[in-house]
């Protein structure tokens, strides 16, 4: 049997984006033996994977320096992996993946050609998309020799106890009504609708008797969102629920709305229909939601300053955040409604 590692290590969307691609590998390739190196907090996206996938979650901190990646290869090494395929292209991935090469191995590297996506800078409403991160994945297996149809649609098959246990923890059984997720939260505040406004989306949801979910991490956006609840509308951030269960809950929601973010991305790998609004960065880059029509992307493609920035900044440059300012509130619900209650529109 052939054993393949695979090398990706950040951010939270990022290897979610690679799940997809993961899966049908391992579907297709049953021969194939899937070592997923990643950091240990994002080893639950794989927690659905097929059986001849393993995921190996490390704590970094354990592993720095020159010496920290080398005793990090010796332990992969005594795996005996055949072939490496490098989905970061960083510092820690290319070290790796030297050191595979030194003993013989074949090794496999992501084109993330970002000179490509800094062209689409300023005026990228008008170029041609780039190829999505998923087809650069599939790239580079093809490297290795090993072809992938991407013919995912979730990313798991979860079982009855599964949702027994979060309803234990939500204190609420899932049934009954329409359930809409919404993660307000991205890395970079240019990439965030304004809170305010996205208060209104939230509010104006529970008006309509649909229960609300919030999501989110740390305890800033836990502030702010159990401010926003109320009898329709629950926070699950700070709960304690984890990656795993909040997997769960998002396979069970009606629909997901996200910014550019990873909440976008999990949603979307559990088969959720996902409306997400989009500022400083432009889905043209190659980061869109697995499987989401376009239609599903709510953004201002009349700027000709959009994209600003390949991952979002801290800043608008124009200072107004006009590429979100021009999305309502109004825009955000009626294409909600279109999704889970045509016939309340």
């Amino acid at each position: 049997m052939l054993r393949l590692l695979i090398i990706r290590f950040s951010a939270l969307g990022d290897v979610a984006m690679t799940v997809p691609v993961v899966h049908c590998l391992a579907q297709q390739h049953r021969q194939l033996r899937i070592t997923v190196l990643t950091k240990q907090a994002f080893a639950p996206l794989f927690s659905f994977a097929p059986a001849n996938v393993e995921t190996l979650g490390v704590q970094l901190d354990e592993y720095r320096g020159m010496a920290g990646l080398m005793r990090l290869f010796n332990l992969l090494r005594e795996r005996r992996f055949d072939a490496v395929a490098d989905l970061h292209d960083v510092l820690r991935s290319k070290f790796l993946r030297m050191q595979f090469r030194l003993i013989g191995k074949p090794v496999a590297v992501v084109e993330k050609d970002r000179q490509a996506r800094h062209r689409l800078l300023g005026h990228g409403t008008d170029a041609e998309p780039l190829p999505t991160m998923f087809d650069r994945y599939v790239s580079t297996f093809n490297k290795l020799g090993i072809e992938v149809d991407t013919d995912f649609r979730q990313a798991f098959n979860p079982r009855h106890e599964d949702f027994t246990a979060l309803n234990n923890i939500l204190g609420r059984k899932l049934q009954g009504e329409k359930w809409v997720g919404v993660a307000p939260f991205a890395a970079h505040a240019t990439k965030i609708y304004p809170l305010s406004q996205m208060q209104s989306v939230v509010q104006a949801l529970s008006d309509r008797g649909i229960r609300v979910f919030l999501f989110g991490a740390g305890a800033e956006e836990q502030a702010v969102l159990d401010d926003w609840q109320n009898s329709r509308v629950c926070s699950v951030c700070g709960k304690g629920l984890g990656l795993r269960n909040e997997m769960l809950l998002m396979s069970r929601l009606n629909a997901m709305i996200a910014m550019d973010s990873a909440n976008m991305h999990i949603a979307a790998l559990c088969g959720t229909p996902v409306l997400s609004v989009w500022g400083s960065t432009h889905p043209k880059m190659g980061f869109a939601p697995w499987g989401q029509p376009s239609d599903n992307i709510l953004q201002d493609d009349t700027l000709p300053c959009r994209p600003c920035s390949v991952f979002g900044t801290a800043r608008c440059p124009r200072g107004d955040l006009a590429c979100l300012a021009a999305i309502r509130p109004q825009d955000i619900v009626e294409k909600c409604l279109q999704l889970i209650a045509p016939d309340a529109l």
